[in-house]
């Protein structure tokens, strides 16, 4: 009967102990994506309920809202701005009355500021 030689075991201890480290890395990984992504989802949900306020109201007014607001532990700063688009070819056409929504959010994660942007169009229903 031949038992394992002590060189033997230390060597499949030296590659277990690699591999679980580099699952251990993976794990930590895993995790730190799957926060980041619940962030981001957090604030794609945030401006849309944003854009879906905005224009909600009707057809919106030019201007700037602003404010912040705190999900799970962290705080999203959220912007909406409200400008006319002014563009020749509609105005060739006296087409007016297209106004473009921007929402911004922003919010701290680490040492950094990270942003997300999106924005939609809206047109006066009493378009020609």
């Amino acid at each position: 009967m031949r038992a394992f030689t002590f060189v033997e075991v230390v060597i499949a201890l030296a590659i277990v102990s690699i591999s679980l480290l580099t699952l251990l890395r993976l794990h930590i990984i895993s995790i730190a994506m799957v926060d980041k992504a619940q962030i981001t989802t957090q604030a794609v949900l945030l401006a849309n309920e944003k854009i879906a306020e905005t224009v909600a109201a009707g057809y919106p007014k030019e201007g700037t809202n602003f404010g912040k607001t705190e999900q799970n532990g962290l705080t999203l700063n959220w912007q909406t701005d409200v400008r006319d688009v002014r563009l020749g070819q509609l105005e060739k056409e006296q087409i007016t009355g297209l106004r473009k929504i921007l929402v911004d959010i922003t919010w701290k994660q680490g040492v950094g500021r990270k942003q997300l942007q999106t924005s939609t169009y809206v047109a006066d229903r009493k378009l020609p």
